[in-house]
């Protein structure tokens, strides 16, 4: 590992380090509901107006495929170095600090991002079902979008409930994150059997399958480019790995289980829209929440309760688990002093990251006050930032596979070297290449101006404004991180004595 210090290591200090308690039940739905989130529920329509039913469902599956294979540098990496940090923590391990900083800071915008975002889809939710308590008191327009008081006031009860649940501790919110992924799946069940049943459901006959202004690739296209962000939050799994009750080899496991599961409940949420009513005529009338329409009239307040209780169960899952994924990065990068060391403070109690959890929830706490449209720019932009961790992610596996001596250190034991070179093949090394090519398409497509999935102007903004800031913060602390010497960086963060 390079970097500027070369003092001899000091590991006087106390290196904080977080209780083993999460279970893999809570593990694997911490990674089904922080990937599915809000989005399944909400965005249907839009997801059909751009590709059509199977365009849609094929770009799903074919996004899930390909994180699929990115999810095995994942469960590479997990195993190796199961400690707090996931992808920060693996930059550092393989690239030095430099790139641990760049890679941090990307994927702390898109974890506090998609918080925030989870928070106002809560406060849309509201304006659907609970029209006349969320849309009292207009306080003024940004970007077209209505600002209300009574929806600001419902994303910031939603913040500070979810905030004093994680610093709690993990078993409470480990244990409410499975209940929350079992209601939503068991509400996503009914609705689809109950469309396939309903003698005016049209799931037998949805035309056409594809949209008539593009051909049949490029609809497809257009929903692949969008997989990291509708599977963002399988990701979250090595954040928690320092707190796994069990062995780091059942991660990768985990993690493709929710993927898949991830890619059925996206699938199935398409066909419940397409099926309760006419989806061209639905994108014809470009309406609030389309899904919420379309249930209502198949089924009416029935369908309406099921579909709220089932998006709610999403909006609490992604809300859980990020505020989990976001506060343990930061645990990570205060522990080696990337960022101020008080965010690697524990709660005397609960032992958990509180200055992080309560770092997050006040920044999201800002976001509702700027409207959706606007917070929709920032987050469009954060998939940058969660295809950067991903490709690092990959990029670290394919170096261990090749130099396992490089990314373990040159004093790693014999033994732990001679066990990553046993579990090394052609194979490893090709799904790692295959991970990092995976990752860099993405990034074309959102960057690339060509592209069908390019992000908007306004995002590309919000883009340069974080690099800018991130890079203001990076020199300001450049001088106190060169005192921490490299090995002393390896103990507080890898935990290498």
């Amino acid at each position: 590992m390079t970097g500027d210090g070369d003092a001899a290591p000091t590991h006087d200090a106390q290196r904080m380090e977080l209780s083993k308690t999460f279970k893999p039940s809570w593990i694997w739905a911490v990674a089904l509901g922080s990937a599915v989130g809000w989005g399944a529920f909400v965005l249907p329509t839009d997801w059909m107006s751009t590709a059509g039913p199977l365009g849609a469902i094929l770009g799903f599956g074919i996004g899930g495929a390909l994180m699929l294979i990115i999810a095995v540098s994942y469960g590479t990496l997990i195993r190796t170095f199961p400690v707090s940090g996931g992808e920060f923590a693996y930059a550092l391990s393989a690239f030095g600090r430099n790139h641990a900083v760049l890679c941090g800071w990307f994927l702390t915008l898109g974890y506090i991002c998609i918080v925030a975002l989870n928070a106002s889809a809560l406060a849309l939710l509201a304006r659907y079902v609970l029209p006349d308590i969320a849309e009292q008191g207009r306080l003024y327009e940004v970007a077209g979008w209505d600002v209300y008081l009574g929806e600001v006031l419902i994303a910031t009860l939603a913040l500070l409930i979810f905030a004093y649940l994680n610093i709690r501790g993990t078993t409470l919110s480990g244990r409410l994150q499975l209940v929350f992924c079992v209601v939503m799946l068991v509400g996503v069940a009914s609705m689809l059997v109950g469309v396939l049943l309903h003698p005016d459901g049209q799931l037998g006959d949805i035309q056409p399958m594809f949209p008539d202004d593009k051909s049949a690739w490029a609809a497809i296209l257009a929903i692949v480019a969008i997989a990291p962000w509708a599977y963002v939050g399988f990701d979250n799994v090595p954040q928690a790995a320092e707190e796994f009750a069990f062995s780091p080899r059942k991660a990768f496991r985990l993690i493709v289980a929710a993927i898949t599961v991830a890619a059925m409940v996206y699938a199935a949420m398409i066909l419940v829209t397409a099926g309760a009513t006419s989806w061209t005529a639905l994108v014809a009338e470009d309406p609030r929440w389309g899904t919420g329409d379309a249930v209502s009239d198949l089924f009416g307040d029935v369908g309406t309760t099921l579909l709220a209780i089932s998006v709610s169960m999403g909006i609490c899952t992604g809300l859980n688990g990020f505020y989990l994924a976001a506060s343990r990065l930061l645990f990570a990068m205060g522990r080696g002093q990337m960022i101020p060391s008080v965010f690697a403070r524990l709660h005397p109690v609960n032992r958990t990251p509180y200055i992080g959890i309560a770092f997050v929830c006040g920044v999201c706490l800002v976001a509702p006050w700027f409207g959706r449209e606007a917070l929709l720019w920032v987050v469009d932009m954060s998939a940058v930032g969660v295809t950067i961790a991903y490709t690092y992610t990959c990029l670290v596996a394919l170096r261990l596979s090749v130099r396992p001596d490089a990314v373990l250190g040159p004093d790693a034991p014999q033994q732990q070297l001679e066990t990553v070179r046993s579990r090394t093949s052609a194979r490893t090394q090709i799904v790692g290449l295959l991970g990092v090519l995976t990752g860099l398409a993405f990034l074309a497509l959102l960057l690339v101006p060509a592209s069908p999935a390019a992000l908007s102007q306004e995002s590309l903004t919000a883009l340069a404004v974080w690099v800018v800031l991130g890079l203001v913060i990076y020199l300001l602390r450049r001088k106190e991180n060169a005192k921490l010497s490299d090995e002393r960086l390896s103990y507080l963060v890898l935990g290498r004595d």
